[in-house]
């Protein structure tokens, strides 16, 4: 009988609606023109990254590699939210599907997953490379690429199917209002008509856990490579702290609001919209600008790229 009540009051929520950023007409004007630009520019740049190293031989490096799948996994993770998002803006429900939200949690903890594992990968990347130069090619061979990328893909989706799982199997009679502009597992399961309690210390042990200990990895990690650099004369050290300092700046901004949202139980922040929006809009963003301005071999790819289209146009 109680297996009965449980199924009906699941079935009782069929749409959840979304309050977005604003209620305020022209903030939603506003809001919906930004967030077009930052999304189109997000996907010219990174998408110009991937096509630049598939094309240019010299960029056949590991490093170089997990750039570009760095940036498909930023227009992933944009695209899970970001059009939803835009098209809700001229709606005033905002409702999505159960099933699409759940669509949307899986996806967007598959990759913010997935780049967590990354990141990480690429500061053990930087770290052969600098401290440890003459093995770099042995150490970090294409096998060890290959097997590295499956691992963190294979984590991603691990966890996500996790988190998800979790999720779905709560029951949910109303309220049916996500205070947010898409579904994330914390804002969901505070609709659950049952205690949540044992599911947000799981939360927090999974996704707060990993971002906490990758972060701890990453400082680490920087501070070796730092400590290494100031063994070596002053112009040996200008491509190795840019590109360091790239890397610290994009993980500082994604793990920063992973460590913010997860690692505490689920309870609405008057900022949790904006570390949000630098979530899922921002960084994506970021990415492709700090990479490319910061790394002369990119900017000197590009040129090369944009100069070949240019003479294939003239002949």
């Amino acid at each position: 009988m109680e297996e009965v009540v449980l199924l009906n009051q699941t079935s009782l929520v069929t749409y959840f609606q979304l309050r977005g950023l604003s209620v305020n007409q022209k903030a939603q004007i506003a809001v919906f023109s930004m967030f077009l630009i930052f999304y189109v520019l997000t996907l010219i740049g990174n998408i110009l990254i991937v096509i630049t190293i598939i094309y240019d031989h010299r960029l056949h490096t590991p490093m170089y590699f997990f750039l570009s799948n760095l940036s498909f996994i930023d227009v992933c993770h944009s695209t899970v939210t970001v059009p939803k998002m835009l098209t809700d803006t001229w709606s005033e429900e905002k409702l999505i599907s159960f099933d699409a939200c759940v669509t949307q949690m899986f996806f967007l903890h598959l990759f913010a997953c997935t780049e967590i594992f990354l990141l990480t990968v690429m500061a053990y990347d930087r770290y052969v490379a600098i401290c440890k130069p003459l093995q770099y090619m042995i150490v970090m061979n294409w096998k060890v690429c290959v097997l590295l990328t499956v691992a963190l893909w294979t984590g991603g989706t691990i966890h996500s199917i996790a988190l998800t799982s979790l999720t779905i199997r709560l029951p949910y009679c109303g309220p049916n209002e996500i205070d947010n502009f898409f579904c994330d597992v914390p804002q969901v399961i505070k609709l659950a008509c049952t205690d949540t309690h044992i599911i947000e210390i799981l939360i927090v042990s999974n996704s707060g856990l990993i971002s906490m200990v990758c972060f701890v990895v990453l400082v680490v990690s920087y501070t070796v490579i730092l400590v290494s650099l100031r063994q070596r004369i002053s112009k040996g050290r200008r491509k190795p702290l840019s590109t360091c300092a790239a890397h610290l700046t994009v993980v500082t901004l994604f793990l920063g609001h992973c460590i913010f949202i997860y690692s505490r139980p689920s309870t609405s922040l008057p900022e949790d919209k904006v570390v949000s929006v630098f979530f899922t809009v921002v960084t994506p963003l970021l990415n492709p600008i700090i990479y490319t301005l910061r790394n002369e071999e990119m900017k000197n790819a590009l040129n090369n790229l944009v100069g070949r289209k240019e003479k294939k146009e003239e002949k």
